[in-house]
């Protein structure tokens, strides 16, 4: 405790609970425009203290338990935001689940993804990893993907992309069971299938970036990680009024919501896969992409398919046309790239276009 109280807070220790304390100074109230910048600048402090403490808690549990901290916090925000915003739009937010989580299938699998291979390649020149980890999470993420936003519009007991009820806990009951078999064999039955591999194919040793943190200084940056999530669900509710009625005021989709939605929660991810691609630990950043992915359909819809009970209004999961077909072109592209086990620019490019693409057509569908 003295030596805590002995060195200066940085400012990733002091962002967490100056972030609370504006969160409970603005909760409830509607802020002015100032008042808004400010919430928005605490937000972005909380988002970046958040990424510094799950990758301090990563580093001392190590790979692949590290990926699984920061898929599972941006899962937490992501589904505080969802049914905080259907809560209180009734009707027209009936899609939002769904846009907000193909939202995440595409930034992570398109973006993320592409960002690092391509990041990875020009530093390296061609970025490897473990194809048989990387391709296991990504039949997952295509199977989950499939079974809870594209067969909902070819069932016939309802009328609409709706699931029944029975379906709906169906697909609830066989994404919880994906997403806990695939974290068994990431972090138990075959943990080396997601460890980083280099040029020839062989493990790299534990990234030693950085120093090993302690466990007293693994378990306050837990704290403060918590703390922080809690902050940016809560300030990001704060700013979602104003983001609706701006995509409103603009002419633009609903679905446009569900895009911030997930840019806002995926920042922290995306920022800690690119550090992992910079220092050529590629399969630390496909761990975090594709995990987000997972973990964005397999414990949100489980999530959102239970409250529903109490949510007023249909639960329309179902694609329209348009994006089925990202969706099966990201398949194709994403098998494409995996089977080999290694990247080049030529790859990460292919997958930002693709994601330029899904965000050009959900502006202007």
């Amino acid at each position: 405790m003295r030596a805590l109280l002995a060195r200066r807070p940085s400012w990733n220790e002091i962002a967490p609970p100056v972030a609370l304390v504006g969160l409970v100074l603005t909760w409830g109230r509607h802020p002015p425009v100032v008042g808004l910048v400010v919430v928005a600048v605490l937000l972005a402090t909380a988002v970046l203290a958040a990424v510094h403490h799950a990758e301090v808690v990563a580093h001392r549990v190590g790979e692949p338990f590290g990926s699984l901290v920061l898929a599972v916090a941006v899962t937490v925000i992501e589904v505080a935001l969802i049914l905080t915003l259907m809560l209180g739009g009734g009707k027209d937010t009936s899609t939002l689940a769904r846009d907000t989580v193909f939202a995440a299938v595409m930034i992570t699998c398109n973006g993320i993804v592409g960002l690092c291979l391509l990041v990875g390649a020009v530093r390296f020149g061609t970025t490897h990893f473990n194809a048989e980890g990387t391709g296991g999470a990504l039949a997952t993420v295509i199977t989950l993907a499939v079974v809870c936003l594209v067969l909902p519009n070819f069932t016939t007991t309802t009328i609409g992309p709706e699931f029944s009820g029975s379906q709906l806990a169906f697909a609830a009951v066989a994404s919880l069971a994906l997403y806990a078999m695939f974290v068994m064999t990431q972090t138990v039955r075959h943990r080396d299938f997601f460890l980083p591999v280099g040029h020839g194919g062989e493990l790299l040793p534990e990234d030693d970036h950085a120093e090993r943190p302690s466990d007293r200084r693994a378990l306050v940056s837990l704290a403060l990680l918590v703390v922080s999530l809690v902050a940016v669900v809560g300030l990001a509710k704060i700013e979602s009024d104003p983001i609706e009625q701006g995509v409103k005021a603009l002419g633009l989709p609903q679905a446009v919501v569900g895009v911030v939605i997930a840019l806002l929660v995926l920042l922290p991810e995306s920022i800690a896969a690119v550090n992992a691609a910079r220092r050529g630990r590629t399969q630390i950043s496909l761990n975090l992409g594709l995990g987000s992915a997972m973990a964005s359909i397999g414990l949100t819809i489980p999530t959102i398919a239970v409250a529903s009970i109490w949510l007023d209004g249909p639960l329309r999961l179902g694609l329209d046309p348009t994006h089925m077909v990202l969706l099966g072109l990201t398949a194709v592209i994403s098998v494409l790239t995996v089977v080999p086990g290694r990247a080049t620019r030529l790859q990460g490019g292919v997958h930002l276009v693709v994601l330029a693409a899904y965000l050009v057509l959900s502006v202007q569908p």
